[in-house]
């Protein structure tokens, strides 16, 4: 143990060369891969609701992260340049509403780590930087995220602890707060979940409800990014799905994963971006590879098993949604969190259709009342 403990003690030297980047991992990755084939064995649904590959796991591996570089950078993809380019001032809006004193920043999904580097630029121009702990399951999208967000500021390598991990299963959640509250004491923390990431889980009300519960306290705060629809019919929907699929970049990125896990031949023209609208809650979107061959397929997995692809059998690549004003208040109230302040971005109008923005949330814990109902992540 002793020689365990030097070792760790060298680190902050062994950082000095900014070649090097260390990463907790916190769970077995093998099991991530077990968890990816079993989405892939799902049955046979021409809704989409079968096979599918599940949020986070589009971002895994190296060939998934330089992808989504890419798209966030496509002019046909206006929603999350756009995003990126106004953060800023965004969050100049909600940064006077923190807590006094160093605060640490634990970033929940830092993408490609530009809003993250605005965020720690702001707090260090104040000098109120504290520990940053980017926390992702792939530990590609960590290196990519790091590197872009310490660009040009005075964070010292000691500082900084990335963590490969799955933050919505509840287990790792445990270990995460109790790692985080050993690294920083009772300093107040910021968390955040930036770029619509919570609409890409299927349960995405149970799982900010969860992320409160396991990780926030009194004195930390929590910083929620999401898009939004002043329109929910069937025509919004459709503009919705359209923002999607008008993006060549976002294709290339959204089919990397099928790339990875299957040997199926990718066809560009058997991608659809299905626009749905979600009781009074949401626009759902969901992006479909069908298999439109007209024969059966037969797909390798990683564990070189084969499962049958029927003709028009599904593959969900990804779920996202825009919120309406009723369905964000409702989801915050049921996640037990309060609203501390909030900025909101238009967005655009192409095509004159309808406008989306983003809204950015800065949240506390709220009275702690649970909701009704069966925790799904139980």
């Amino acid at each position: 143990m002793a020689e365990r403990d030097q070792a760790v003690h060298r680190i902050p030297e062994v950082l000095r060369d900014a070649g090097w980047t260390v990463c907790l991992v916190g769970e077995e990755q093998s099991g991530k891969l077990a968890q990816v084939t079993a989405g892939l064995r799902r049955g046979p649904d021409p809704s989409g609701s079968g096979k599918l590959i599940t949020s986070g796991f589009s971002y895994w591996g190296l060939e998934s992260t330089v992808a989504w570089a890419h798209a966030c950078n496509d002019l046909y993809y206006p929603v999350m340049r756009e995003s990126i380019a106004s953060f800023s001032r965004r969050w100049r809006g909600l940064s006077e509403r923190l807590p006094d004193g160093p605060l640490h920043y634990v970033s929940l999904g830092p993408g490609t780590g530009q809003k993250d580097q605005a965020l720690l630029r702001s707090l260090d121009s104040r000098g109120r930087c504290g520990c940053y702990i980017p926390v992702d399951v792939s530990a590609e999208m960590l290196r990519l995220a790091q590197r872009e967000a310490l660009q040009h500021l005075h964070v010292p390598a000691a500082d900084v602890l990335p963590v490969q991990l799955d933050f919505s299963m509840p287990a790792n959640l445990d270990r995460l707060g109790t790692l985080i509250r050993r690294t920083v004491g009772s300093e107040p923390v910021v968390y955040s979940l930036l770029g619509n990431t919570l609409a890409n889980f299927d349960s995405d009300t149970q799982l900010l409800a969860l992320l409160a519960e396991k990780l926030l306290r009194p004195q930390d705060r929590f910083l929620l990014e999401v898009a939004s629809t002043a329109g929910q019919d069937e025509a919004a929907a459709r503009a919705a799905a359209q923002e999607y699929e008008n993006s060549p970049r976002f294709r290339e990125f959204v089919t990397s994963a099928l790339l990875q896990y299957t040997d199926l031949q990718i066809d560009m023209n058997s991608l659809t971006c299905e626009g749905l609208v979600e009781d009074d809650r949401a626009l759902k979107i969901k992006v479909i590879y069908r298999n439109r061959t007209g024969s059966e397929l037969q797909l390798t997995l990683p564990d070189r098993s084969t499962v049958r692809f029927p003709d028009q059998d599904t593959i969900r690549l990804l779920l996202s949604r825009k919120y309406t004003r009723t369905g964000l208040e409702k989801m915050l109230v049921d996640a037990r969190v309060t609203t501390v302040g909030e900025t909101h971005e238009a967005g655009h109008t192409a095509f004159d259709g309808p406008a989306f923005g983003m809204t950015l949330l800065l949240l506390a814990p709220g009275d702690g009342t649970r909701p009704a109902g069966p925790n799904p992540f139980d």
